[in-house]
């Protein structure tokens, strides 16, 4: 049995991410990485405000990382200062942040979309993805992919492909 004050500690170190840099993603997005400090087992991140935490026992960090990060770039964490009927349900914010993170997950090539996928689905619920939501979507991923560009190039690349 894991005991809750062993998933308490610093921010989980992100494996390396060939061309992507976390530290100038979240610099360039104004998102804090910050401890993980929750002792429920079953929650893997948390976004509050503009900061993101992952668990150490998270099973998929860097996915897990994506999704928080696109609650803050969302605006998500910011809906918490408005009144229940012009929130985002919480459904939709889950659906949102995960294709957010399985855009992302895509596009650098890491594990992680079956996974994505399922949980979109259950989120979902089998409804479609309302058209806002899906601009929304594509408009955060681009700005975490861009944000955490290593190569200027590739910016360059990114900026010229969105035109």
């Amino acid at each position: 049995m894991i005991k809750p004050d062993t998933s308490e500690g610093e921010p989980v170190p992100m494996s390396e991410i060939p061309d992507w840099n976390t530290e100038r993603a979240l610099a360039a997005l104004g998102i804090e990485q910050v401890p993980f400090t929750l002792t429920n087992g079953n929650v893997q991140g948390y976004a509050k405000n503009s900061q993101v935490a992952v668990s150490p026992l998270a099973e998929l960090p860097h996915k897990t990382f994506f999704h928080e990060v696109a609650h803050v770039s969302l605006g998500h964490t910011a809906e918490s200062d408005i009144n229940d009927s012009e929130q985002t349900p919480r459904s939709l914010r889950e659906v949102e942040a995960e294709a957010v993170a399985l855009l992302v997950c895509e596009s650098l090539g890491l594990a992680g979309s079956e996974y994505c996928r399922g949980y979109i689905q259950n989120w979902i619920e089998g409804e479609p993805i309302p058209e806002k939501s899906a601009q929304k979507i594509f408009g955060a991923a681009d700005r975490i992919l861009k944000a955490g560009c290593n190569n200027k190039a590739e910016r360059t690349q990114l900026n010229a492909d969105q035109s």
